[in-house]
C-alpha cells in the first residue's frame, strides 16, 4: 500500500542584467566607439534528487525559492556577473506538476539528478552589439529578459518506514497524531481506523520519517478477516515494526496475551514478516502513577521473555515520546547505511 507525500513551492528565477550604452572614453582617443558590455545571466532554479531524504516534510516551512538577478553590463565591454543557480534538493521518486495545468513536468529517480524548473533570464545585450559603418555611435541596449516563474506541485509516492502494529484501541491514531501533523479520527471505545493515515515525522531539515496508522488487526487477519489483510501486506515493506499494547486495557484484556495474539497472525501470514526488528510500546501510562507504570512493564516484559527495544508511553501527555522518535530515526538511518553498504558489495 503506497501513500501520497504532497507539497507546493513557488519558484522563481533571477532576471537578466541589462546591457550597457557606454563609450570608450581615453586620452588621446577622442573617438573611442562604443564599449558597453552585455549584462549577465539569472540564476536557474533546479531540483536534484537526493538519497537521503525520504519526504516533503523540510517544504512544510521553506516553500518559496528565488534566484538572484544577473548583474547589469559596464562599460569597457565589462559583461556582467551571471548569478549563481538555486538547487532544491528532492527525495527520489519526486513527481514534479505545474500547478496551472496539472501538467507533470517530470520525475527525478536518481540521486543527483538535475532538473530545470525555472530558467533564468538572458543578460541583455550592450551597445557594443549595435555598431555599424551607418551607426558609430549607437545608444541603443536590450534589457535582460525575466526569470520564469511558476508554481509547482510535488507529489512523492512514499512506503512508510515505521508501520504501527496493534488492535484496535491499542493507542495508534492517538501516536501518529502525537508526533507528526497528521490528524487520525481518534475515539475513547475500542474503534477500528478504516483508513490509512500517514505522518511524516521531522526532527530538522533533512532528518525525517514516515510513519503510517493503518487499519488495525483482528484475529484471523492473516486469512483475511477485517481490514487487517491490507494492514499485513503493507507491513511486508517498512523499516521497523512498532507492537502497541495497552499497558492497563479497561476491560481487563492481558496485554500479554494480546501481544502473543498478534504475533500468531503475523507468523500466520509471513514467517519472514514475523521475524523482521519490532519493538514493543506500552501505551497509554498517564492512566496510572510511575510505580504501577514500573510493575506492569516488568510483568509484561518478562512473561513475554522480550528482549528487542520496548518503551512506556504516553501520547496524550506525551511522556516518552522524544525519546522513541529519536531512536526510531537514528534505527532508519542506520539501517539505511547498512543497505547501502551490502549494494555496494
Amino acid at each position: 500500500m503506497k501513500f501520497v507525500d504532497e507539497a507546493r513551492i513557488m519558484v522563481q528565477a533571477g532576471k537578466g542584467g541589462a546591457g550597457c550604452v557606454s563609450f570608450r572614453r581615453e586620452k588621446y582617443i577622442p573617438k573611442g566607439g562604443p564599449d558597453g558590455g552585455d549584462g549577465g545571466d539569472g540564476g536557474s532554479v533546479y531540483l536534484e534528487g537526493d538519497s537521503g531524504l525520504n519526504t516533503l516534510a523540510d517544504f512544510r516551512h521553506a516553500r518559496h525559492f528565488k534566484a538572484k538577478n544577473g548583474q547589469p553590463g559596464q562599460g569597457r565591454q565589462r559583461y556582467g556577473r551571471g548569478a549563481d543557480d538555486v538547487t532544491i534538493r528532492v527525495p527520489l521518486g519526486t513527481i514534479v506538476k505545474a500547478t496551472e495545468t496539472d501538467e507533470t513536468i517530470g520525475e527525478v529517480t536518481e540521486h543527483g539528478q538535475r532538473m530545470l524548473v525555472a530558467k533564468g533570464g538572458v543578460g541583455g545585450k550592450g551597445n557594443v552589439h549595435f555598431k555599424s559603418s551607418t551607426n558609430r555611435t549607437p545608444r541603443q541596449s536590450t534589457p535582460g529578459t525575466p526569470g520564469e516563474q511558476r508554481e509547482l506541485h510535488l507529489e512523492l509516492k512514499v512506503l512508510a518506514d515505521v508501520g504501527l502494529l496493534g488492535f484496535p484501541n491499542a493507542g495508534k491514531s492517538t501516536l501518529i497524531s502525537a508526533v507528526s501533523a497528521a490528524r487520525p479520527k481518534v475515539a475513547d471505545y475500542p474503534f477500528t481506523t478504516l483508513y490509512p493515515n500517514l505522518g511524516v515525522v521531522s526532527l530538522e531539515p533533512g532528518r525525517s520519517f514516515v510513519i503510517a496508522d493503518i487499519p488495525g488487526l483482528i484475529e484471523g487477519a492473516a486469512e483475511g478477516a477485517g481490514l487487517g489483510i491490507q494492514f499485513l501486506k503493507h507491513l511486508q515493506r517498512t523499516r521497523l515494526l512498532l507492537h502497541l499494547v495497552d499497558i492497563a486495557p479497561v476491560d481487563g484484556a492481558d496485554p500479554v496475551e494480546q501481544v502473543r495474539a498478534l504475533e500468531r497472525e503475523l507468523e500466520r501470514y509471513d514467517a519472514e514478516l514475523a521475524g523482521r526488528e519490532r519493538w514493543l510500546l506500552l501505551t497509554k501510562t498517564d492512566q496510572l502513577d510511575s510505580e504501577e507504570i514500573d510493575q506492569r512493564s516488568r510483568d509484561i516484559i518478562e512473561r513475554l521473555g522480550w528482549e528487542s527495544p520496548w518503551f512506556a508511553i504516553s501520547s496524550v501527555a506525551r511522556v516518552g515520546l522524544n525519546r522513541l522518535v529519536g531512536e526510531i530515526m537514528t534505527h532508519i538511518e542506520t539501517s539505511a547505511r547498512n543497505d547501502d553498504v551490502q549494494s555496494v558489495e
